[in-house]
């Protein structure tokens, strides 16, 4: 996935069960982010930075959603605790996270497993790619992808 491709549509419930689609959003700047578990410190720390930053992407035209292969009631209760404001999505199949790349082997003392490596699409009104974060920092992660969008805005 590149700068320049057409984002990959799907269709995944959310934090309430719903079932809705990136398509749903056109016309509309999306930020997409995979992030690996409900509920664990960075993941919980940038769900809140997401959400406290929700009206200011909102007046760029912007929705935030959050993707993860937690379930749908992981998600509702994370979106409860926390009080977020964002939409997450339930890929507990993984096959939107594979489509995306974020899906990845990783090695950790000696051991390998797979899991979600933290990354964010900016995704234009067109459905086209403007940006990608891979292996994404939280602190400061939302700071830039504002700046990246009030730039692409101006």
């Amino acid at each position: 996935m590149e700068i320049g491709d057409q984002a990959p549509d799907f269709c995944l419930p959310d934090q309430d069960g719903q079932k809705i689609c990136l398509d749903d959003f056109s016309g509309k700047w999306r930020v997409l982010y995979f992030y690996p578990k409900d509920n664990t410190s960075r993941c919980t720390k940038e769900a809140l930075d997401f959400s406290e930053s929700k009206e200011e992407f909102e007046k760029m035209n912007a929705i935030v959603l959050g993707v993860s292969p937690d379930s749908v009631e992981s998600h509702r209760r994370f979106a409860e605790k926390n009080n977020l404001k964002i939409t997450l999505f339930s890929n507990s199949e993984r096959e939107v996270l594979k489509k995306y790349g974020v899906w990845r082997l990783k090695k950790a003392y000696g051991k390998e497993f797979w899991e979600v490596v933290r990354s964010t699409f900016l995704i234009n009104p067109d459905g086209k790619i403007s940006q990608i974060w891979g292996k994404v920092r939280v602190k400061g992660h939302v700071e830039e992808v504002r700046n990246t969008l009030k730039k692409m805005n101006e």
